[in-house]
């Protein structure tokens, strides 16, 4: 009796646990709808100059949010090549599903089971601007270009994989779900290293959150 106890009490904490993450993750993903509309309401009713002050805050609204938000969330949920979850730490996910879910669930209009799919670079392409491509280049050649490049989110595919970088400052990060660690699945990690980034021989990177992406957002433009 006392082990049937234990076992419905350890059973209860845990759904607790995973009810109490999932609560937040969906108070997120709504905070993120209102910031939205506000924004599309203002930008609505401003001039041309009001218009690109808009654009900037929420850039940095969504650069925020996404690196420290919506990343955190998803820290721990383990990888599996058939993945699709949509809640954080419940079941496994993909590389091209945790892409387009953070996407998806910071705002954007995207086809979220299409482009998770497809090869990452027909996805970048889509969304993102200042692609640069690598080649068989070493990795300090990429942490060079991204250093020029400046602070922000970028997307990256590799041979048979992609996920994010985050540069802030002196710091990059390679935000993944990392099929090398199934278990631990998303995680940041350094460029260098044990990792798909580091080994792959193809690279393609671009920079997310230009002007016109984040206009896309703020006017709830669809993508195709």
């Amino acid at each position: 009796m006392k082990i049937v106890a234990f076992f419905l009490c350890f059973f209860t904490f845990v759904s607790d646990g995973y009810s109490q993450e999932t609560g937040k993750y969906e108070e997120l993903k709504n905070r993120i709808t209102e910031k939205q509309q506000y924004f599309s309401k203002i930008y609505a009713s401003s001039d041309a100059a009001k218009q690109k002050e808009i654009v900037r805050q929420a850039q940095a609204y969504l650069t925020t949010t996404i690196s420290d938000s919506l990343f955190s969330h998803w820290y721990g949920t383990p990888w599996d090549f058939n993945g699709t979850t949509r809640v954080p730490k419940q079941g496994t996910i993909a590389c091209g599903y945790f892409v387009t879910t953070i996407l998806s669930d910071a705002g954007f209009r995207i086809p979220r089971v299409k482009w998770a799919q497809s090869a990452s670079e027909a996805v970048i392409v889509k969304i993102a601007s200042n692609i640069q491509r690598f080649s068989n280049q070493p990795m300090s050649k990429v942490i060079d270009y991204l250093n020029k490049q400046g602070d922000g989110l970028y997307i990256v595919g590799m041979d048979f994989h992609i996920g994010f970088i985050s540069k802030q400052g002196n710091k990059l990060r390679f935000v993944h779900t990392s099929y090398y660690h199934a278990e631990m699945g998303v995680m940041a990690e350094p460029l260098v290293g044990h990792n798909p980034l580091n080994d792959s021989k193809y690279r393609v990177i671009g920079k997310l959150l230009d002007t016109k992406m984040t206009q896309n957002w703020i006017n709830s433009v669809e993508y195709q």
